[in-house]
Protein backbone atom coordinates (compact mmCIF):
# COMPACT_ATOMS: atom_id res chain seq x y z
CA UNK A 1 0.00 0.00 0.00
CA UNK A 2 1.42 3.41 -0.83
CA UNK A 3 2.06 6.02 1.58
CA UNK A 4 -0.24 8.52 0.90
CA UNK A 5 -3.39 6.12 0.58
CA UNK A 6 -2.15 5.23 4.93
CA UNK A 7 -4.95 6.84 7.26
CA UNK A 8 -3.70 7.64 10.78
CA UNK A 9 -6.77 7.20 13.12
CA UNK A 10 -6.63 10.19 15.66
CA UNK A 11 -5.28 9.03 19.27
CA UNK A 12 -7.82 7.01 21.44
CA UNK A 13 -10.13 6.41 18.32
CA UNK A 14 -11.23 2.47 17.39
CA UNK A 15 -13.34 1.00 15.01
CA UNK A 16 -16.25 -1.02 14.96
CA UNK A 17 -15.37 -4.83 13.46
CA UNK A 18 -17.30 -7.81 13.56
CA UNK A 19 -16.86 -11.57 14.50
CA UNK A 20 -18.93 -14.66 14.24
CA UNK A 21 -19.56 -16.59 17.45
CA UNK A 22 -20.75 -20.12 16.29
CA UNK A 23 -22.27 -21.84 14.96
CA UNK A 24 -19.89 -24.35 16.43
CA UNK A 25 -18.84 -22.50 19.56
CA UNK A 26 -18.77 -24.04 22.92
CA UNK A 27 -20.35 -20.91 24.67
CA UNK A 28 -23.19 -21.04 22.10
CA UNK A 29 -24.28 -24.77 23.62
CA UNK A 30 -25.49 -26.02 20.32
CA UNK A 31 -25.39 -24.43 16.67
CA UNK A 32 -26.07 -20.95 17.42
CA UNK A 33 -24.45 -18.21 15.34
CA UNK A 34 -24.46 -14.80 16.84
CA UNK A 35 -23.02 -12.11 14.46
CA UNK A 36 -21.26 -9.70 17.26
CA UNK A 37 -20.31 -5.75 16.02
CA UNK A 38 -17.07 -4.55 18.65
CA UNK A 39 -15.77 -1.76 19.34
CA UNK A 40 -12.39 -3.58 20.87
CA UNK A 41 -13.64 -6.02 23.58
CA UNK A 42 -17.06 -4.08 23.88
CA UNK A 43 -20.37 -5.61 22.68
CA UNK A 44 -21.83 -2.97 20.82
CA UNK A 45 -24.52 -5.41 18.96
CA UNK A 46 -25.83 -8.86 19.27
CA UNK A 47 -27.43 -10.38 16.10
CA UNK A 48 -28.68 -13.94 16.61
CA UNK A 49 -28.69 -16.22 13.36
CA UNK A 50 -30.99 -19.25 13.58
CA UNK A 51 -31.66 -22.52 11.53
CA UNK A 52 -28.80 -24.75 11.90
CA UNK A 53 -30.56 -27.35 13.52
CA UNK A 54 -33.86 -26.41 12.43
CA UNK A 55 -36.03 -29.73 11.90
CA UNK A 56 -39.61 -28.33 11.40
CA UNK A 57 -40.97 -29.80 14.26
CA UNK A 58 -44.14 -28.13 13.47
CA UNK A 59 -45.20 -29.12 10.24
CA UNK A 60 -44.44 -32.70 11.08
CA UNK A 61 -46.48 -32.38 13.46
CA UNK A 62 -48.97 -32.00 10.68
CA UNK A 63 -48.72 -35.30 9.32
CA UNK A 64 -48.85 -37.19 12.74
CA UNK A 65 -51.13 -38.35 14.93
CA UNK A 66 -51.27 -37.02 18.38
CA UNK A 67 -49.68 -39.90 20.06
CA UNK A 68 -47.04 -39.78 17.87
CA UNK A 69 -46.82 -36.04 18.05
CA UNK A 70 -45.74 -36.61 21.82
CA UNK A 71 -41.91 -38.04 21.18
CA UNK A 72 -41.24 -34.91 19.12
CA UNK A 73 -41.13 -32.55 21.81
CA UNK A 74 -38.24 -34.15 23.80
CA UNK A 75 -35.96 -33.26 20.97
CA UNK A 76 -36.91 -29.77 21.49
CA UNK A 77 -35.56 -28.59 24.97
CA UNK A 78 -33.96 -31.89 25.29
CA UNK A 79 -33.05 -31.26 29.10
CA UNK A 80 -36.63 -30.58 29.86
CA UNK A 81 -38.18 -33.87 27.94
CA UNK A 82 -40.60 -35.20 30.31
CA UNK A 83 -41.90 -31.35 30.81
CA UNK A 84 -42.30 -30.86 27.16
CA UNK A 85 -44.09 -34.77 27.01
CA UNK A 86 -46.52 -33.53 29.79
CA UNK A 87 -47.48 -30.16 27.76
CA UNK A 88 -48.50 -31.66 24.41
CA UNK A 89 -50.62 -34.43 26.84
CA UNK A 90 -52.33 -32.08 28.57
CA UNK A 91 -53.55 -30.46 25.67
CA UNK A 92 -54.64 -32.97 24.26
CA UNK A 93 -56.79 -34.30 27.07
CA UNK A 94 -58.03 -30.82 27.68
CA UNK A 95 -59.15 -31.07 23.96
CA UNK A 96 -60.59 -34.78 24.99
CA UNK A 97 -62.18 -33.59 28.51
CA UNK A 98 -60.07 -36.41 29.35
CA UNK A 99 -59.36 -36.12 33.59
CA UNK A 100 -56.43 -38.37 34.19
CA UNK A 101 -56.29 -40.15 37.79
CA UNK A 102 -54.62 -38.83 40.10
CA UNK A 103 -51.68 -41.54 40.52
CA UNK A 104 -50.63 -40.20 36.88
CA UNK A 105 -50.94 -36.76 37.87
CA UNK A 106 -48.21 -37.05 40.81
CA UNK A 107 -46.17 -39.02 39.21
CA UNK A 108 -46.12 -36.57 36.39
CA UNK A 109 -45.19 -34.10 38.60
CA UNK A 110 -42.74 -36.11 40.35
CA UNK A 111 -40.67 -36.73 37.29
CA UNK A 112 -40.84 -32.68 35.91
CA UNK A 113 -39.23 -31.90 39.25
CA UNK A 114 -36.65 -34.36 38.44
CA UNK A 115 -36.34 -33.52 35.07
CA UNK A 116 -35.80 -29.58 36.32
CA UNK A 117 -33.48 -30.42 39.03
CA UNK A 118 -31.50 -32.66 36.26
CA UNK A 119 -31.48 -29.65 33.70
CA UNK A 120 -30.14 -27.52 36.35
CA UNK A 121 -27.23 -29.39 37.37
CA UNK A 122 -26.07 -29.52 33.79
CA UNK A 123 -26.79 -26.02 33.77
CA UNK A 124 -24.64 -25.07 36.82
CA UNK A 125 -21.92 -27.59 35.24
CA UNK A 126 -21.70 -25.58 32.40
CA UNK A 127 -21.93 -22.50 33.52
CA UNK A 128 -19.14 -23.20 35.64
CA UNK A 129 -17.08 -24.16 32.54
CA UNK A 130 -18.08 -21.30 30.64
CA UNK A 131 -16.66 -18.67 33.39
CA UNK A 132 -13.35 -20.93 33.64
CA UNK A 133 -14.19 -23.24 36.60
CA UNK A 134 -14.02 -26.64 34.82
CA UNK A 135 -14.65 -28.74 38.17
CA UNK A 136 -18.12 -27.94 38.28
CA UNK A 137 -19.11 -29.78 35.52
CA UNK A 138 -17.67 -33.54 37.15
CA UNK A 139 -19.80 -32.44 40.33
CA UNK A 140 -22.96 -31.76 38.16
CA UNK A 141 -22.87 -34.88 36.41
CA UNK A 142 -21.79 -36.94 39.05
CA UNK A 143 -25.15 -35.87 41.15
CA UNK A 144 -27.58 -35.89 37.84
CA UNK A 145 -26.28 -39.30 36.82
CA UNK A 146 -28.61 -40.41 40.10
CA UNK A 147 -31.59 -38.56 38.21
CA UNK A 148 -30.57 -40.20 34.52
CA UNK A 149 -30.58 -44.39 36.51
CA UNK A 150 -33.80 -43.34 38.03
CA UNK A 151 -35.40 -42.28 34.38
CA UNK A 152 -33.57 -45.32 32.62
CA UNK A 153 -35.10 -47.88 35.10
CA UNK A 154 -38.43 -46.59 35.38
CA UNK A 155 -39.10 -45.59 31.32
CA UNK A 156 -36.30 -46.80 29.58
CA UNK A 157 -34.74 -43.59 28.52
CA UNK A 158 -31.77 -41.17 29.89
CA UNK A 159 -32.44 -37.90 28.01
CA UNK A 160 -34.99 -38.02 25.06
CA UNK A 161 -38.30 -39.78 27.37
CA UNK A 162 -41.22 -40.44 25.46
CA UNK A 163 -42.79 -41.49 29.07
CA UNK A 164 -46.74 -39.91 29.36
CA UNK A 165 -49.11 -40.94 26.91
CA UNK A 166 -52.61 -38.82 26.32
CA UNK A 167 -54.89 -40.02 29.14
CA UNK A 168 -51.89 -41.14 31.32
CA UNK A 169 -48.35 -42.95 31.11
CA UNK A 170 -47.38 -46.01 29.46
CA UNK A 171 -46.42 -47.73 32.16
CA UNK A 172 -46.15 -48.09 35.74
CA UNK A 173 -43.55 -46.56 38.16
CA UNK A 174 -40.36 -48.93 38.76
CA UNK A 175 -40.79 -50.46 41.95
CA UNK A 176 -37.51 -49.20 43.38
CA UNK A 177 -38.81 -45.97 42.07
CA UNK A 178 -39.75 -44.26 45.83
CA UNK A 179 -36.76 -45.60 47.32
CA UNK A 180 -34.29 -44.44 44.40
CA UNK A 181 -35.89 -41.07 44.32
CA UNK A 182 -35.62 -40.16 48.42
CA UNK A 183 -31.85 -41.70 47.92
CA UNK A 184 -31.27 -39.18 45.74
CA UNK A 185 -32.91 -36.70 47.99
CA UNK A 186 -31.32 -37.54 50.75
CA UNK A 187 -28.08 -37.15 48.72
CA UNK A 188 -28.43 -34.10 47.01
CA UNK A 189 -29.04 -32.31 50.11
CA UNK A 190 -25.73 -32.76 50.96
CA UNK A 191 -23.71 -31.87 47.87
CA UNK A 192 -26.28 -28.88 46.91
CA UNK A 193 -24.56 -26.74 49.43
CA UNK A 194 -21.08 -27.78 48.49
CA UNK A 195 -22.45 -26.12 44.81
CA UNK A 196 -22.34 -22.69 46.85
CA UNK A 197 -18.99 -23.44 48.44
CA UNK A 198 -17.24 -24.10 44.98
CA UNK A 199 -18.83 -21.80 42.47
CA UNK A 200 -21.53 -19.01 44.00
CA UNK A 201 -19.25 -17.70 46.84
CA UNK A 202 -16.08 -17.71 44.72
CA UNK A 203 -14.35 -14.46 44.45
CA UNK A 204 -13.90 -15.18 40.61
CA UNK A 205 -17.31 -16.23 39.64
CA UNK A 206 -18.38 -12.81 41.67
CA UNK A 207 -16.71 -10.54 39.65
CA UNK A 208 -17.75 -12.47 36.08
CA UNK A 209 -21.53 -12.31 37.48
CA UNK A 210 -22.50 -9.10 39.81
CA UNK A 211 -23.19 -6.36 38.38
CA UNK A 212 -23.35 -7.43 34.52
CA UNK A 213 -25.66 -7.86 31.78
CA UNK A 214 -28.92 -5.87 33.48
CA UNK A 215 -32.09 -6.68 33.00
CA UNK A 216 -35.33 -4.44 34.47
CA UNK A 217 -38.42 -6.13 35.43
CA UNK A 218 -40.27 -3.75 32.33
CA UNK A 219 -37.56 -5.28 30.00
CA UNK A 220 -38.36 -8.64 30.43
CA UNK A 221 -41.99 -8.17 30.64
CA UNK A 222 -41.69 -6.90 26.92
CA UNK A 223 -39.45 -8.59 25.17
CA UNK A 224 -41.82 -11.64 26.79
CA UNK A 225 -39.06 -12.94 29.06
CA UNK A 226 -39.90 -15.95 31.21
CA UNK A 227 -38.38 -18.30 33.86
CA UNK A 228 -35.32 -17.53 36.30
CA UNK A 229 -34.12 -15.18 33.57
CA UNK A 230 -37.57 -13.22 34.38
CA UNK A 231 -37.97 -14.11 38.00
CA UNK A 232 -34.75 -12.52 38.43
CA UNK A 233 -35.81 -9.15 37.82
CA UNK A 234 -38.84 -9.93 40.12
CA UNK A 235 -41.24 -10.84 36.92
CA UNK A 236 -43.74 -13.30 39.01
CA UNK A 237 -44.22 -15.62 35.59
CA UNK A 238 -44.25 -19.44 37.57
CA UNK A 239 -46.95 -21.38 35.19
CA UNK A 240 -46.88 -24.32 37.95
CA UNK A 241 -47.97 -21.05 40.61
CA UNK A 242 -50.20 -18.93 38.04
CA UNK A 243 -52.42 -21.83 36.46
CA UNK A 244 -51.35 -25.10 38.48
CA UNK A 245 -51.45 -28.50 36.43
CA UNK A 246 -51.14 -31.93 37.14
CA UNK A 247 -50.53 -31.94 41.11
CA UNK A 248 -49.20 -28.64 41.73
CA UNK A 249 -52.38 -27.62 43.43
CA UNK A 250 -51.15 -29.91 45.90
CA UNK A 251 -47.92 -28.90 47.20
CA UNK A 252 -46.41 -26.06 48.47
CA UNK A 253 -43.47 -24.17 47.14
CA UNK A 254 -42.08 -21.07 46.65
CA UNK A 255 -41.87 -18.54 43.57
CA UNK A 256 -38.16 -17.62 43.66
CA UNK A 257 -37.89 -14.25 42.62
CA UNK A 258 -34.78 -11.57 42.34
CA UNK A 259 -34.84 -7.85 42.97
CA UNK A 260 -31.09 -6.49 40.74
CA UNK A 261 -31.94 -8.62 37.55
CA UNK A 262 -28.38 -9.20 36.96
CA UNK A 263 -26.28 -12.14 35.65
CA UNK A 264 -25.11 -13.69 39.60
CA UNK A 265 -29.03 -12.92 40.29
CA UNK A 266 -29.89 -14.99 36.96
CA UNK A 267 -27.25 -17.51 38.39
CA UNK A 268 -29.31 -17.17 42.35
CA UNK A 269 -32.53 -18.30 40.70
CA UNK A 270 -31.77 -21.84 39.58
CA UNK A 271 -29.78 -22.94 42.75
CA UNK A 272 -32.50 -21.32 44.66
CA UNK A 273 -35.31 -23.34 42.35
CA UNK A 274 -33.27 -26.65 43.26
CA UNK A 275 -33.71 -26.79 46.90
CA UNK A 276 -37.90 -25.76 45.85
CA UNK A 277 -37.40 -28.98 43.41
CA UNK A 278 -36.52 -30.97 46.32
CA UNK A 279 -39.70 -29.87 48.61
CA UNK A 280 -42.35 -30.50 46.41
CA UNK A 281 -40.93 -33.73 45.08
CA UNK A 282 -40.96 -34.90 48.91
CA UNK A 283 -44.31 -33.78 49.55
CA UNK A 284 -45.42 -36.00 47.12
CA UNK A 285 -43.09 -39.22 47.18
CA UNK A 286 -44.51 -41.00 50.25
CA UNK A 287 -47.75 -39.80 49.03
CA UNK A 288 -47.97 -41.67 45.28
CA UNK A 289 -51.68 -42.87 45.13
CA UNK A 290 -53.34 -46.03 43.86
CA UNK A 291 -55.23 -45.83 40.68
CA UNK A 292 -55.30 -46.56 36.84
CA UNK A 293 -52.40 -45.27 34.75
CA UNK A 294 -53.94 -44.73 31.78
CA UNK A 295 -57.41 -43.02 30.97
CA UNK A 296 -59.25 -45.00 28.32
CA UNK A 297 -59.05 -43.24 24.79
CA UNK A 298 -59.37 -44.43 20.88
CA UNK A 299 -56.62 -45.91 19.66
CA UNK A 300 -56.48 -43.29 16.49
CA UNK A 301 -57.56 -40.03 19.06
CA UNK A 302 -59.39 -37.30 17.33
CA UNK A 303 -59.72 -33.86 18.73
CA UNK A 304 -63.20 -32.33 18.54
CA UNK A 305 -62.99 -28.99 16.34
CA UNK A 306 -61.51 -26.12 17.55
CA UNK A 307 -58.21 -24.72 19.30
CA UNK A 308 -56.70 -25.82 22.38
CA UNK A 309 -53.96 -24.08 24.22
CA UNK A 310 -52.03 -25.77 27.15
CA UNK A 311 -48.88 -23.95 28.84
CA UNK A 312 -46.40 -25.36 31.10
CA UNK A 313 -43.01 -24.27 33.14
CA UNK A 314 -40.18 -25.74 31.69
CA UNK A 315 -36.11 -25.47 33.25
CA UNK A 316 -36.25 -22.97 30.87
CA UNK A 317 -39.39 -21.15 31.06
CA UNK A 318 -42.87 -21.41 29.69
CA UNK A 319 -43.91 -23.58 27.36
CA UNK A 320 -46.93 -23.16 25.23
CA UNK A 321 -48.65 -25.85 23.10
CA UNK A 322 -51.48 -24.67 20.60
CA UNK A 323 -53.51 -26.70 19.05
CA UNK A 324 -55.87 -26.39 15.61
CA UNK A 325 -57.98 -29.40 14.77
CA UNK A 326 -60.11 -29.69 12.30
CA UNK A 327 -61.46 -33.06 13.35
CA UNK A 328 -58.71 -35.40 11.78
CA UNK A 329 -56.43 -37.54 13.53
CA UNK A 330 -53.59 -35.01 12.55
CA UNK A 331 -54.20 -31.41 13.48
CA UNK A 332 -54.82 -28.74 10.93
CA UNK A 333 -52.06 -26.76 12.98
CA UNK A 334 -49.66 -27.00 15.83
CA UNK A 335 -47.41 -24.00 17.43
CA UNK A 336 -44.72 -24.76 19.97
CA UNK A 337 -44.45 -21.10 22.00
CA UNK A 338 -40.81 -22.43 23.17
CA UNK A 339 -39.49 -20.43 26.45
CA UNK A 340 -35.37 -20.26 24.20
CA UNK A 341 -36.95 -18.29 21.14
CA UNK A 342 -38.20 -15.60 23.40
CA UNK A 343 -35.54 -15.64 25.82
CA UNK A 344 -32.72 -14.83 23.23
CA UNK A 345 -34.58 -12.10 21.73
CA UNK A 346 -33.03 -10.27 24.44
CA UNK A 347 -29.91 -10.86 24.94
CA UNK A 348 -28.89 -7.92 22.36
CA UNK A 349 -30.67 -5.78 24.56
CA UNK A 350 -29.05 -7.05 27.95
CA UNK A 351 -25.39 -7.62 26.07
CA UNK A 352 -24.71 -4.19 25.13
CA UNK A 353 -22.03 -2.21 26.39
CA UNK A 354 -20.63 -4.90 28.40
CA UNK A 355 -17.38 -7.57 26.85
CA UNK A 356 -16.79 -10.41 24.81
CA UNK A 357 -16.59 -12.33 28.21
CA UNK A 358 -19.72 -10.79 29.46
CA UNK A 359 -21.48 -11.83 27.27
CA UNK A 360 -20.45 -15.95 27.28
CA UNK A 361 -21.46 -15.26 31.34
CA UNK A 362 -25.18 -13.62 30.55
CA UNK A 363 -25.77 -16.14 27.91
CA UNK A 364 -24.86 -19.03 30.39
CA UNK A 365 -27.30 -17.78 33.09
CA UNK A 366 -30.09 -17.61 30.21
CA UNK A 367 -29.76 -20.91 29.65
CA UNK A 368 -30.18 -21.53 25.73
CA UNK A 369 -30.73 -25.34 24.58
CA UNK A 370 -30.95 -24.45 21.01
CA UNK A 371 -33.18 -27.07 19.59
CA UNK A 372 -35.78 -25.55 21.89
CA UNK A 373 -34.83 -22.23 19.87
CA UNK A 374 -34.76 -23.64 15.97
CA UNK A 375 -37.94 -25.99 15.97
Amino acid sequence: MRQEELTIRPQGKTEEYFINMGPQHPATHGVLRLLLTLDGEIVKKVDPDLGYIHRSIEKMTEHDTYRQIVHLTDRMDYLSAHINNEAVCLAVEKGLEIEVSDRVKVVRTIMAELTRLSSHMLWWGVTGMDTGALTTFMYAFRDREMINDIFEETCGARLTMNYFVPGGMMWDIHPNFQKRVKEFIAHFKTKLPEYDLLLSDNVIFRKRTEGIGFLTKEDAISFGVTGPGARASGVSCDIRKKQPYSAYDRVQFKEILGTVGDTFDRYRMRILEMWESMHIIEQLIDNIPEGEIQAKTNAVIKLPKGEFYQRVETARGELGVHIISDGKKSPYRMHFRSPGFANLSVIDHVARGWKVGDLVAIMATFDFVIPDIDR
